[in-house]
């Protein structure tokens, strides 16, 4: 079926996403509306260093009032390279540089009410440097293997959601491909 949205009216713009209200038709030829949050997309990153532990970032989260465990992630900025926004978000929220970066996967954060696609990467031969946080952000980064991830997702103490479908996918390439990760 054709695009079946009939109409978009803008209900709030911000500086990083657009709350609007789609008309769309049904397959039954009836219109209905519903609110959507329209963003840019955004990248996550995989972190492995050379002896196969696992950078994640402890980071702030104002919408939840919680810092949270997650991977080194960001959004698109208009005409950005996806690729760029990884290596970008890697060196400035975990302070690593990537020698090899490869694309794992992407998938759709909450495709109910938001339609930002989120594209995953993993980046291995690291080099460490410092961090350039952007003002506002409280992120440290946190080194553990593979297990420890595992373990901490199980234990429900990894609940960011990009994280745990990356993590989802870079096992799955891992397994696929039987490459050697260290899972201490």
């Amino acid at each position: 079926m054709a695009n079946r949205i009939q109409r978009c009216e803008l209900l709030l713009e911000t500086s990083r996403f657009r709350v609007v209200r789609l008309q769309y038709l049904l397959r039954n030829g009836h219109l209905h509306q519903r609110e959507v949050i329209q963003h840019p997309g955004a990248v996550v990153v995989v972190p492995i260093l050379d002896d196969g532990a696992v950078c994640l970032i402890r980071n702030y989260r104002v919408a939840v009032d919680r810092t949270l465990l997650e991977f080194p992630a960001g959004t698109l900025e208009p005409g950005e390279d996806p690729l760029h926004t990884a290596r970008r978000e890697l060196q400035e929220e975990a302070g690593f540089r990537s020698g090899q970066i490869e694309p794992l996967g992407e998938f759709y954060m909450s495709p109910g009410i938001l339609d930002e696609r989120m594209r995953v990467f993993v980046a291995r031969r690291l080099e460490a440097g410092p961090p350039a946080l952007e003002a506002g952000e409280e992120i440290e980064p946190v080194l553990m293997g593979c297990r420890d991830v595992d373990r901490l997702i199980a234990q429900g103490e990894i609940l960011d959601a990009k994280t745990i479908a990356a993590w989802c996918l870079f096992q799955r390439s891992s397994n696929a491909s039987g490459s050697a990760v260290d899972h201490t």
